[in-house]
C-alpha cells in the first residue's frame, strides 16, 4: 500500500493547524553555509543537530555519498547557486562512516537494473553514448577519500570563487562525532 494517503492526511492537518509557522525562515542561510552531504536516512536529523544548525541556517545539498560525479552536474550547480545567489560564504562536504557508496558494486547494481525489468539494451545504449556505468555509479574506497574527491572538485571548479573556503568532514552516523579532514581558509579577495 502507498504511503501517499497517510502523508496527505497528515499534511492537511499540518496546514490547518498552522504547524508550519514553527519553520518559517528566509531562503538565505543565516549561517552563510552550504553543506554537501549524503542522503543517508541516519543523517536527516542527526547531522544538523551535531552541527548546531537550525532550520534556515544552511543550504543542504544531498546525494548518494556526498560525491560530485561531474563538475557540471546538479549538485555542483546547487553549490554555485548557494554561493552566488543565496549568500553562502563557506562550503562543508560531509561524508559518513558506513556509507553505502563505499566500494559500491557497479556490476551488481547493473544486474539489479535487469532484475527490476530494465532492458539490458538501455544500459548498452547509454554505454555506447559515452555514459560509463563504472563512472556514473562510482563509489569510493573510504568516506575520507570520497569527501576529498568532492572537496577537490569544488575547489578546482572554474566557476567556484577562490575566496570561499571548502572544508571536508566525516561524521559517525551513530554518535554524530565529527572528524575534520580538510580545513580550508582563504583570504577574501
Amino acid at each position: 500500500m502507498s504511503i501517499i494517503p497517510d502523508m496527505m492526511a497528515f499534511n492537511k492537518k499540518f496546514v490547518e493547524e498552522k504547524q508550519y509557522e514553527a519553520y518559517l525562515t528566509s531562503k538565505v542561510p543565516k549561517k552563510k553555509v552550504a553543506v554537501l552531504t549524503c542522503m543517508d536516512t541516519r543523517l536527516v536529523e542527526l547531522l544538523p543537530q551535531a552541527l548546531d544548525i537550525k532550520n534556515g541556517d544552511a543550504k543542504f545539498i544531498k546525494n548518494a555519498g556526498a560525491i560530485l560525479t561531474q563538475p557540471f552536474g546538479s549538485a555542483m550547480r546547487s553549490i554555485l547557486v548557494a554561493v552566488y545567489e543565496l549568500g553562502a560564504r563557506e562550503v562543508l562536504v560531509i561524508g559518513h562512516h558506513g556509507c553505502g557508496m563505499t566500494n559500491l558494486d557497479t556490476e551488481g547494481m547493473v544486474r539489479k537494473f535487469a532484475d527490476h525489468g530494465i532492458d539490458p539494451l538501455a544500459v548498452k545504449t547509454l554505454e555506447n553514448s559515452g555514459i560509463r556505468m563504472e563512472k556514473f555509479l562510482r563509489g569510493f574506497p573510504s568516506a575520507e577519500e570520497g569527501v576529498m574527491h568532492s572537496v577537490k572538485m569544488i575547489r578546482k571548479h572554474p566557476l567556484f570563487p577562490k575566496a570561499v573556503p571548502v572544508h571536508g568532514f566525516v561524521i559517525d552516523p551513530e554518535t554524530g562525532e565529527l572528524e575534520l579532514i580538510a580545513e580550508d581558509y582563504r583570504e577574501e579577495e
